[in-house]
Protein backbone atom coordinates (compact mmCIF):
# COMPACT_ATOMS: atom_id res chain seq x y z
CA UNK A 1 0.00 0.00 0.00
CA UNK A 2 1.58 3.41 -0.44
CA UNK A 3 1.93 6.01 1.87
CA UNK A 4 0.52 9.75 1.06
CA UNK A 5 3.10 11.34 2.96
CA UNK A 6 5.68 10.70 0.33
CA UNK A 7 3.48 12.28 -2.30
CA UNK A 8 2.71 16.25 -2.20
CA UNK A 9 -0.25 17.84 -1.28
CA UNK A 10 -3.09 19.16 -3.47
CA UNK A 11 -2.97 22.51 -3.05
CA UNK A 12 -6.59 22.37 -4.85
CA UNK A 13 -9.89 20.47 -4.70
CA UNK A 14 -10.10 17.71 -6.94
CA UNK A 15 -12.79 17.94 -8.94
CA UNK A 16 -14.73 14.21 -9.35
CA UNK A 17 -17.73 13.88 -11.98
CA UNK A 18 -19.95 10.69 -10.52
CA UNK A 19 -21.81 9.50 -14.17
CA UNK A 20 -23.96 6.91 -11.61
CA UNK A 21 -27.55 5.98 -11.96
CA UNK A 22 -27.61 3.90 -8.77
CA UNK A 23 -28.11 6.26 -5.81
CA UNK A 24 -26.35 3.54 -3.21
CA UNK A 25 -23.75 3.67 -5.37
CA UNK A 26 -23.38 7.03 -5.44
CA UNK A 27 -23.69 7.06 -1.80
CA UNK A 28 -20.77 4.66 -1.43
CA UNK A 29 -18.38 6.63 -3.46
CA UNK A 30 -19.26 9.88 -1.47
CA UNK A 31 -18.54 7.95 1.78
CA UNK A 32 -15.75 6.37 1.22
CA UNK A 33 -14.33 9.58 -0.85
CA UNK A 34 -14.98 11.27 2.79
CA UNK A 35 -12.06 9.54 3.99
CA UNK A 36 -10.09 10.69 1.65
CA UNK A 37 -6.47 12.27 2.03
CA UNK A 38 -7.41 15.46 0.35
CA UNK A 39 -9.83 17.73 -0.80
CA UNK A 40 -12.62 15.66 -3.50
CA UNK A 41 -15.39 17.93 -4.86
CA UNK A 42 -17.76 15.66 -6.17
CA UNK A 43 -20.59 16.21 -8.92
CA UNK A 44 -22.97 13.63 -9.73
CA UNK A 45 -24.99 12.96 -13.46
CA UNK A 46 -27.76 10.33 -13.18
CA UNK A 47 -27.42 9.74 -16.46
CA UNK A 48 -25.51 9.49 -19.96
CA UNK A 49 -27.54 12.88 -21.09
CA UNK A 50 -26.89 14.74 -17.79
CA UNK A 51 -23.47 13.70 -17.75
CA UNK A 52 -22.91 15.31 -21.46
CA UNK A 53 -25.18 18.36 -20.32
CA UNK A 54 -22.57 18.73 -17.45
CA UNK A 55 -19.22 18.57 -19.75
CA UNK A 56 -21.17 21.33 -22.40
CA UNK A 57 -21.96 23.24 -19.30
CA UNK A 58 -18.54 23.10 -18.18
CA UNK A 59 -16.71 24.30 -21.21
CA UNK A 60 -18.63 27.09 -21.35
CA UNK A 61 -17.10 27.49 -17.36
CA UNK A 62 -21.02 26.93 -15.96
CA UNK A 63 -20.65 24.45 -14.25
CA UNK A 64 -17.19 22.49 -12.25
CA UNK A 65 -14.92 20.98 -14.66
CA UNK A 66 -13.85 17.93 -13.54
CA UNK A 67 -10.44 16.32 -12.92
CA UNK A 68 -11.25 13.03 -13.54
CA UNK A 69 -14.62 11.00 -14.07
CA UNK A 70 -15.89 7.96 -12.64
CA UNK A 71 -18.54 6.41 -15.28
CA UNK A 72 -20.95 3.46 -15.02
CA UNK A 73 -21.70 1.27 -18.30
CA UNK A 74 -25.29 1.14 -18.02
CA UNK A 75 -26.95 4.36 -17.97
CA UNK A 76 -30.51 5.47 -18.89
CA UNK A 77 -31.01 7.92 -21.90
CA UNK A 78 -27.25 7.26 -23.35
CA UNK A 79 -25.24 4.22 -21.93
CA UNK A 80 -21.46 4.57 -20.49
CA UNK A 81 -20.10 3.59 -24.03
CA UNK A 82 -21.73 6.55 -25.71
CA UNK A 83 -20.26 9.10 -23.18
CA UNK A 84 -17.16 7.89 -23.16
CA UNK A 85 -16.90 7.98 -26.84
CA UNK A 86 -18.04 11.65 -27.39
CA UNK A 87 -15.69 12.69 -24.13
CA UNK A 88 -12.77 11.14 -26.14
CA UNK A 89 -13.71 12.23 -29.43
CA UNK A 90 -14.09 15.79 -27.76
CA UNK A 91 -10.75 18.23 -28.11
CA UNK A 92 -11.99 19.86 -24.80
CA UNK A 93 -12.36 16.82 -22.79
CA UNK A 94 -10.59 14.08 -24.52
CA UNK A 95 -7.64 14.81 -22.41
CA UNK A 96 -9.81 14.34 -18.62
CA UNK A 97 -9.37 10.95 -17.41
CA UNK A 98 -12.28 8.69 -17.79
CA UNK A 99 -12.10 5.66 -15.28
CA UNK A 100 -15.54 3.15 -16.00
CA UNK A 101 -16.79 1.62 -13.38
CA UNK A 102 -19.29 -1.31 -13.89
CA UNK A 103 -20.96 -4.19 -12.75
CA UNK A 104 -20.26 -6.18 -16.50
CA UNK A 105 -17.10 -8.37 -15.62
CA UNK A 106 -17.60 -9.10 -19.64
CA UNK A 107 -14.55 -9.30 -21.51
CA UNK A 108 -16.56 -7.95 -24.78
CA UNK A 109 -17.44 -4.95 -22.46
CA UNK A 110 -13.50 -4.25 -21.13
CA UNK A 111 -12.34 -4.58 -24.74
CA UNK A 112 -14.89 -1.92 -25.64
CA UNK A 113 -13.75 0.42 -23.05
CA UNK A 114 -10.17 0.54 -24.01
CA UNK A 115 -11.32 0.72 -27.15
CA UNK A 116 -13.19 3.81 -26.75
CA UNK A 117 -9.61 5.32 -24.91
CA UNK A 118 -10.94 4.83 -21.37
CA UNK A 119 -8.16 5.33 -19.23
CA UNK A 120 -9.25 2.20 -16.53
CA UNK A 121 -11.96 -0.31 -16.32
CA UNK A 122 -12.85 -1.44 -12.89
CA UNK A 123 -15.23 -4.01 -11.94
CA UNK A 124 -17.81 -2.86 -9.56
CA UNK A 125 -16.97 -4.44 -5.76
CA UNK A 126 -19.51 -6.62 -4.42
CA UNK A 127 -18.77 -5.99 -0.66
CA UNK A 128 -19.19 -2.80 1.30
CA UNK A 129 -15.18 -3.31 2.47
CA UNK A 130 -14.12 -3.99 -1.08
CA UNK A 131 -16.11 -0.96 -2.35
CA UNK A 132 -14.13 1.28 -0.11
CA UNK A 133 -10.99 -0.83 -0.89
CA UNK A 134 -11.58 0.14 -4.61
CA UNK A 135 -12.29 4.08 -4.10
CA UNK A 136 -8.95 4.05 -1.63
CA UNK A 137 -6.95 2.83 -4.60
CA UNK A 138 -8.53 5.13 -7.46
CA UNK A 139 -7.52 7.86 -4.64
CA UNK A 140 -3.96 6.63 -4.23
CA UNK A 141 -3.32 6.03 -8.05
CA UNK A 142 -5.63 8.86 -9.12
CA UNK A 143 -4.86 11.50 -6.93
CA UNK A 144 -1.53 11.15 -6.27
CA UNK A 145 0.64 8.88 -8.31
CA UNK A 146 -0.86 10.23 -11.97
CA UNK A 147 -0.09 13.38 -13.13
CA UNK A 148 -3.52 15.06 -14.01
CA UNK A 149 -4.01 17.81 -16.87
CA UNK A 150 -4.32 21.52 -15.47
CA UNK A 151 -5.17 22.83 -18.81
CA UNK A 152 -8.59 22.87 -20.65
CA UNK A 153 -6.75 23.33 -23.58
CA UNK A 154 -7.17 20.73 -26.34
Amino acid sequence: MLSVMNFPKRLQPLKLLVVEDCPSDVWLIKEALKEASVPVQVSVAEDGVAALDHMKLASEGKAMRPDLILLDLNLPRRNGREVLAELKASPTHRHIPVLVMSSSREDEDIRECYLLNANCYISKPTTLDDYFGVVKSIEEFWFFVAQLPTSTAA
